[in-house]
């Protein structure tokens, strides 16, 4: 161990916020670890302020700039506690040597439950109940079943599979798009894999499994809503830039789209509120991985990821 310990950077959220037993794997590595501001997600100035002098960096969802990866000249390796690499500028990292790390698949089974319940929670109309309730107000909004309903998965990775199981206990129809399908995946002769424009027409509810865009456009704009069914359901805890805000406002107004589930936003908090805020809509605090069980399973594999590829790089 060097008399001066390398130092790793470490943002996520839930452990600049509470830490995590598997950080102490870091320390017994030898290296010192440095956290940003507890449970706020980094800005660009305060990484430019903590990453450089840091030989690893364990990432949350904040963007990673070109800017901050030119400026972190003893940077090796960056370690996301998740799938999604959408946010770090990969050709940076690679122009600068840097080697970037996915959790892959750590967080399926919480963002996969977090969909199956916000169907539920939209069909059945619960925050409003809720809320109606909280007020001494008996009022009703009549829902409806999810057998024989038909759900849209854009998306059928490792969350969407998981999602296309759940819905399948519940009797429903299932319609996917993938553009690398895997066809060993046929769970019931109620799923099959279609193009977007025939899951668009068909789904009663819809749910997105999948990056964001490479040019940053949004998949569901206003042509996407014109083709879905009116009255369809749609859910994101994907990517927030996967969903045109004005468009989805201009369909919830109209009534083609009956409800909105989103637990992912292109900024967090968002700052943009009004979508948020439409009565037809649920939002989350982007709670998808949010679990004890998925945390303790991304950040693990972050670890373990971090120190593998700093070995390679010879650690301290």
């Amino acid at each position: 161990m060097s008399a001066h310990p390398m130092k790793i950077l470490v943002t996520p959220r839930s452990l600049t916020r509470g830490g995590h037993p598997a950080l102490e794997r870091i320390k017994q590595a030898g290296y010192d670890i440095v956290f940003s501001t507890p449970g706020t997600l980094p800005t660009e100035a305060e990484l430019l302020e903590l990453l450089p002098g840091c030989v690893g960096y364990l990432a949350g969802v904040e963007p990673v700039s070109a800017t901050v990866l030119d400026a972190a000249a003893d940077l090796k390796v960056i370690s996301r506690n998740g799938t999604g690499v959408d946010k770090v500028d990969l050709a940076a990292a690679e122009r600068n040597g840097i080697k970037v790390c996915r959790a892959e698949g750590a967080n399926a089974r919480g963002v996969a439950e977090l969909a199956i319940a916000c169907v539920l929670s939209l069909i059945r109309s619960l925050p409003f109940s809720d809320g109606r309730m909280k007020a001494e107000t008996w009022e009703r909004r009549k829902g409806v079943e999810l057998e024989d309903r038909t759900l849209g998965l854009v998306g059928c990775g490792r969350i969407g599979r998981l999602v296309a199981r759940m819905a399948l206990a519940f009797d429903m129809k299932i319609l996917a798009h993938d553009p690398c399908p895997d066809e060993s995946f046929q769970p019931s002769a109620s799923f099959s894999y279609v193009p977007i424009e025939e899951l668009l027409r068909r789904s009663d509810i819809i749910s997105l499994h999948c990056p964001a865009l490479e040019d940053g456009r949004a998949l569901v704009d206003k042509d996407a809503f014109a083709r879905m069914k009116d009255g369809a359901y749609l859910v994101n805890t994907a990517r927030g830039s996967l969903i045109d805000a004005a468009a989805a406002m201009a369909a919830l107004d109209s009534g083609k789209l009956a409800g909105l589930a989103l637990d992912a936003f292109d900024t967090e908090p968002p700052a943009d509120w009004r979508l948020v805020k439409h009565p037809r809509v649920i939002a989350t605090p982007h709670l998808g991985g949010f679990t004890a069980e998925s945390v303790d399973r991304a950040v693990s594999a972050a670890v373990d990821h971090l120190l593998a590829a700093l070995q390679t790089c010879g650690g301290p």
